[in-house]
């Protein structure tokens, strides 16, 4: 690191900073303003926010590992989210704009009633807001500190104080700015920190060490180049990553819409529902959610992996659990003078914009769903803001704490997904079936807390560990659903008035409400739904073939993604001939609300 190199990466902060400031009193008008951004959000803004929480430290360097070790198609452990994520965009971003909420914590009360949804309320907003936020930020912290240690040295002995250091400026304009001011550093840090990492796997791929895509090609076995993983009895096939019929359909046909994980809950939810309810409107809020799933899975990729692949041939003597720390060395080797600022505050972007969002987005729950619902109901707004940013910084401490005890990224994957596992059909459903009340949400939470521990016991691994999860966890809220009370009609009549989410599974409701003009056209969204894979899926596998030079395919893979945008418009467009616009709908909800 060099003096230019120092003053990139403070220039950067300062912008940081500056940005800040700028929204910062537009954010201390209210909560709304804070959390929501006035509800204002263009689908650009609100989908580059996606893409850039998503991209965190922690990110490049999974990648790295998983590609180290499994090649490219060691990927399908996290591209196999695409299918839910889609799901997101056709059938559910326009209910999360219409429900008018100000968090996902917060449907639980218009959809349920009784005590026992007040109670899912607040312990949702604590168990969310708090416990899974944190764990979060402390693995995204470990990750940050892994980069400290490779670029500048720091002793492990010091390097959190190097972390918190950090996350208290993260915390500062997260507090001093809200939503506002996250989503448009998001943008800038986005843009940081994707141009950072492309120019490095161009400048790591072109060295004399590895001689281009075809010396690539050439010094490292044709397995690793595989898009798909393969499929055998045993876990491995001839060096290439493969999967048991079981494990792979656990991943591609369980995992995707049964498990909870940040940003890619099913059904929506997290910072994810955040930025689909702060949109404009309900287009704006399905263009956001399906620009963020293109980028996410069919873009974002390739420059991580690329330098994941060349870590291979640059650094073979890493043992396994070292891989990772291929990609600093790369950033360490590779990048001259001012690059490397400029990537290490690329990190810092990527980073900061996840910390930023999940510090925002953990403060609304606890604020809104439990501070303000519980309490202290009845204050004006300046007194809400105000404890919402106490409650940023008290947040940014927590997970300071935590990050010093968690010892693996990947072992804090595996627990959300398994602590999560069989929830997802119950946040799925409950927009579309009456019968779900606040019992099924409430045991399914419990369920997979109750069943880990035998799993653990009998040294069941992740994934088959999802099969005893989910189905456990299924069959347990299922019982309890109809050994307990549904909700109330009077609370159903109006979930139904706001989001009328149509279908067959609301029709005890609708009959009794023939005013209301539910949602048609399920068997076009399913469409979209499937042709939206599609169009992901084909970005994704088109851009790799484009980069290793294999042009049939990759024209293959773009007329796929042509023929898919065609019919996915053609869907959207109303039986008038137009795009079904937010505001028609929101009128609609507006009318539904006043009767």
């Amino acid at each position: 690191m060099y003096f230019i190199d120092y003053v990139i990466i403070l220039l950067y902060f300062l912008l940081s900073i500056g940005i800040a400031l700028y929204y910062s009193k537009r954010a201390s008008k209210s909560t709304d303003e804070f959390f929501l951004s006035g509800r204002n959000l263009p689908w650009y803004l609100a989908g580059l926010s996606m893409v850039a929480t998503t991209f965190a430290a922690d990110t490049p360097l999974a990648v790295t590992e998983l590609v180290a070790k499994n090649g490219i198609a060691g990927n399908w452990i996290w591209w196999n989210f695409a299918f839910g994520g889609l799901l997101t965009v056709f059938f559910f971003a326009k209910l999360w704009r219409r429900a008018g909420i100000m968090t996902e914590v917060e449907f639980v009360e218009i959809r349920y009633s009784g005590k026992p949804a007040r109670f899912l309320r607040g312990f949702r907003a604590l168990y969310l807001g708090i416990f899974m936020n944190v764990i979060i930020m402390g693995w995204v912290n470990l990750a940050m500190e892994s980069i400290l240690i490779g670029m500048f040295g720091i002793p492990e002995s010091q390097v959190m104080l190097y972390v918190f250091a950090s996350m208290f400026l993260v915390a500062f304009y997260s507090a001093l700015s809200g939503l506002w001011g996250v989503v448009v550093t998001d943008a800038f840090q986005f843009v940081l920190a994707m141009g950072g990492t492309i120019i490095l796997a161009i400048i790591v791929v072109n060295s004399n060490q590895i001689g281009g895509i075809s010396g690539l090609q050439h010094k490292l076995p044709h397995f690793v180049f595989n898009f798909f993983p393969a499929i055998s009895s045993v876990t491995s096939a001839g060096g290439a990553f493969a999967l048991t019929v079981a494990a792979f359909l656990a991943y591609v046909g369980i995992q995707w819409w049964a498990s909870w994980y940040p940003g890619a809950e099913p059904g929506g939810g997290g910072y994810i529902a955040q930025r689909m309810m702060s949109a404009k409107d309900e287009k704006h809020s399905l263009f956001a959610t399906l620009f963020f799933q293109i980028a996410h899975y069919g873009i974002r990729p390739w420059p991580w992996i690329i330098v994941g692949l060349c870590t291979l041939i640059l650094y073979p003597h890493l043992g396994p659990d070292a891989k990772r720390m291929g990609y600093i060395y790369a950033m360490n080797d590779f990048l001259p003078m001012g690059l490397k600022g400029l990537l290490v505050a690329a990190f810092f972007a990527a980073y900061m914009s996840t910390i930023a969002t999940q510090l925002n987005w953990g403060s609304s729950y606890v604020l809104n769903d439990f501070y303000r619902r519980f309490m202290k109901p009845g204050k004006d707004e300046k007194h809400y803001v105000k404890a919402s940013r106490i409650l940023t910084i008290l947040l940014m401490i927590a997970s300071v704490i935590i990050s010093l005890f968690i010892q693996s990224i990947s072992g804090a994957w595996e627990f959300i997904l398994e602590t999560g596992a069989g929830v997802g059909l119950v946040l799925i459903l409950r927009w579309f079936w009456w019968r779900i009340n606040a019992w099924s949400e409430i045991s399914a939470l419990i369920a997979p807390f109750v069943i880990l521990p035998f799993i653990m016991i009998y040294k069941v691994e992740f994934p088959i560990s999802l099969y005893y999860l989910v189905s456990g966890t299924t069959i347990t809220w299922l019982i309890v659903t109809f050994l307990t009370k549904p909700t109330d009609e009077k609370t159903l009549f109006s979930f139904y008035r706001t989001v009328h989410p149509g279908g067959v599974l609301w029709k005890k409701i609708s009959d009794k409400l023939p005013d209301v003009k539910s949602d048609t056209g399920f068997f076009k969204m399913f469409m979209n739904w499937l042709f939206g894979v599609i169009l992901v899926y084909s970005f994704l596998f088109g851009i790799g073939k484009l980069i290793f030079g294999d042009y049939k395919s990759a024209i293959i893979y773009a007329v796929a993604a042509l023929i898919s945008i065609f019919i996915i418009y053609k869907n959207l467009i109303s039986a008038e001939g137009k795009i079904i616009e937010g505001k028609t709908l929101a009128t609609q909800r507006n009318v539904g609300m006043k009767e």
